[in-house]
């Protein structure tokens, strides 16, 4: 007859389940708690309860996914849906592998009994073969970490890039925007016309209908300027501007752009006044004594505005080589102001490119290429010409010699000299090219000077020589002095010895 089990009494030393009190006990002291048998049989016996709880919440996932082999995310899923907090370090995509050690034997004692250690279990390690890695092809490593640039806002307008967010569409009501408030030390975008900026008017009141489009597509930026910054640029403006003003106000004006600090605010609505006043200027046509007087005036401003330490230009040099450029290649400047004007160009280009070539390597064989077609290219006027060859001179000697020299540039002037009757504007000419030609080399300092005795062999070759070069013109104007001549030659003639 079956008899039923005797139950486990609590102060029993040895807990019957899985768990032993050695092992309660075991961490406890890891824990640096002391326990009694009676509390250590107590925690083995809710810890084997919990435990076969988990499994059997386990089990029930494992029998869901269609599964025999109970995973790491099925004791993770039963932990979460017990309110427990999950464990962490294992993932179920790579899980252990855990083999059982064989039994130790602690040793024979006098009785036929043997006393065996519990079962073990450890983590296999995995066996590499080298010879099969060796064999095998190498992994390519990922690329390395690499930095790239790319425009955030150009002139407070994000352009539309992949590396940028995308454009949060707004509906913006055009006559919102033609009716903006004024704001005490608050200015529109530079789009608006300047001088409307600095009163607060926001974007002009006869604005057309597509700029005004245009603007509701493009969201306005608004820049703080102080009060005192709008003040003193109607007071620098109306300084300059008329010429007829005040000579005193006008040379104060230009000192303090020249030395004043804390004008970054203001550069790029200084620069786009310059560039609206020579536009203006020349597009009237610019014969008249005014215009001459205006043009004078924005090119001594873009010449402080170069000469402010305290200024960082190189972002607006795009914005004001065109002014200068205009000026100086303009064919229709007025007469009394034409060298004038043309010289002040050269000077301010040249300091423009001393000062920022180092920065932009390109910047001087750019300009150089531009001058060149203007004083080369056939049907251009005269005062074109004269204009490209004053910044060649700005630009330098070896673009003096490329353009007159090796380019013929001298040769083309001079056969348009030659076939033409206005004396005036041939002789500025004339004068320009003169000077380019001291500034390749200076002529001899003595007032007594031999020229080309052409019945010497050297001499009659460096005459042909230089009628080939210089043209019949030039040519004829240079050999009276023989050693200016063999130094204009000297280079050229290196380089032929070279080739």
């Amino acid at each position: 007859m079956a008899t039923k089990p005797a139950k486990v009494r609590p102060a029993q030393p040895q807990h019957a389940g899985v768990f032993k009190i050695d092992s309660i006990k075991d961490v406890a002291e890891m824990l640096s708690i002391n326990i009694s048998d009676v509390v250590a049989t107590a925690l083995a016996s809710d810890v084997e309860y919990r435990i076969h709880q988990v499994v059997e919440e386990a089990a029930k996932f494992m029998r869901h996914g269609r599964r025999t082999t109970m995973t790491t995310s099925d004791i993770e899923q039963a932990l979460r849906v017990l309110n427990i907090e999950p464990l962490y370090g294992h993932t179920p995509h790579n899980p252990p592998t855990f083999r059982r050690a064989a039994p130790i034997y602690a040793g024979n004692t006098a009785s036929s009994s043997t006393n065996t250690a519990g079962a073990v279990y450890f983590v296999e390690d995995e066996e590499i073969d080298f010879d099969r890695v060796l064999r095998e092809e190498k992994i390519v490593m990922p690329k390395g970490v690499s930095w790239t640039a790319h425009w955030l806002a150009v002139e407070g307008v994000q352009p539309l890039i992949p590396e940028n967010p995308p454009a949060v569409p707004r509906e913006v009501d055009n006559n919102a925007i033609a009716e903006t408030p004024k704001t005490n030390g608050v200015v529109a975008a530079p789009s608006a016309p300047p001088l409307a900026i600095l009163n607060g008017t926001g974007v002009a009141g006869n604005a057309k209908k597509p700029q005004q489009q245009q603007q509701a597509q493009q969201p306005l930026v608004k820049q703080v300027l102080s009060r005192e910054l709008q003040l003193y640029y109607t007071r620098l403006t109306s300084s300059l501007l008329p010429p007829s003003s005040d000579f005193a106000k006008r040379t104060a004006a230009l000192a303090s752009l020249r030395s004043d600090a804390g004008l970054q605010a203001l550069l790029p609505y200084l620069i786009r006044w310059v560039a609206e006043g020579v536009v203006g200027a020349l597009k009237e046509g610019g014969q008249s004594e005014m215009d001459g007087k205006i043009l004078e005036v924005l090119m001594e401003v873009i010449g402080s505005i170069l000469d402010n330490k305290t200024l960082f230009v190189e972002p607006y040099l795009h914005q004001l080589l065109p002014p200068l450029l205009s000026t100086l290649l303009h064919s229709s400047l007025p007469r009394s102001h034409s060298t004038q004007l043309r010289t002040i160009s050269s000077q301010t280009l040249s300091g423009l490119l001393t000062k920022h070539s180092t920065t932009y390597p390109s910047l001087s064989p750019r300009i150089m290429k531009t001058l060149l077609l203007a004083l080369i290219s056939p049907g251009k006027s005269k005062g074109t010409r004269e204009g490209a060859i004053r910044g060649l001179i700005g630009v330098g000697k070896e673009a003096v010699r490329k353009g007159l020299v090796d380019s013929g540039g001298a040769k083309v002037v001079g056969s348009e000299v030659e076939n033409d009757m206005e004396w005036a504007e041939n002789e500025v000419l004339i004068k320009a090219v003169m000077d380019a030609l001291r500034v390749l080399h200076p002529p001899s300092d003595s007032e007594m000077t031999d020229s080309l005795n052409l019945a010497n062999e050297a001499d009659l070759q460096t005459s042909m020589q230089l009628h080939e070069i210089l043209g019949d013109f030039f040519a004829g104007k240079v050999e009276g002095d023989a050693a200016w001549a063999r130094a204009i030659l000297g280079e050229n003639m290196d380089e032929d010895l070279i080739t």
